[in-house]
């Protein structure tokens, strides 16, 4: 089984920008409910179907598989929840070996920025740089899923 262990925190300032070069991402949910969502998301020119499990605290358990882009493009268009999830994804390496996800939402969520990154253990410190703000690791608003549901333009 595949654990996703994952800190998520607002980005509070522009000290970001410029450090890593954006990917557009569209995904969307095929289904969504406690303690499961699948997940069909097109990044760049590569498509994923991904299961996600429960959090329990700051993890999860996740199954992400490659699938063709044009499978994925056809899922997102014909068969998932609206409205899609848009962003841009930025991933900033750091000196400790970790990277730093920087999502940068559009249409619905145009004007949340977030930032994500994933641990090896739950306990496992890090720096924060001085562009992260508030977490939120354990706000549910924030999980992509619900996102679709309370897009964050209607908050």
């Amino acid at each position: 089984m595949g654990i996703e262990i994952e800190r998520k925190f607002l980005v509070q300032n522009e000290g970001w920008r410029g450090l890593a070069e954006g990917i557009l991402y569209r995904q969307g949910y095929l289904a969504s409910r406690p303690g499961c969502t699948v997940r069909v998301r097109v990044a760049g020119n590569q498509g994923y179907l991904t299961i996600k499990g429960s959090t329990a605290g700051i993890s999860r358990a996740e199954y992400e598989y490659g699938i063709p882009l044009e499978d994925a493009a056809q899922l997102l268009d014909r068969l998932c929840q609206l409205p899609l999830i848009e962003k841009t994804r930025y991933r900033i390496p750091v000196a400790s070996g970790l990277v730093w996800e920087v999502d940068e939402f559009a249409g619905e969520n145009q004007g949340l920025i977030v930032a994500e990154i994933e641990l090896s253990q739950a306990d496992q410190s890090i720096e924060l740089p001085d562009w992260i703000g508030l977490e939120v690791s354990d706000d549910p608003r924030y999980f992509n899923a619900n996102l679709v549901n309370h897009p964050y333009c209607r908050w």
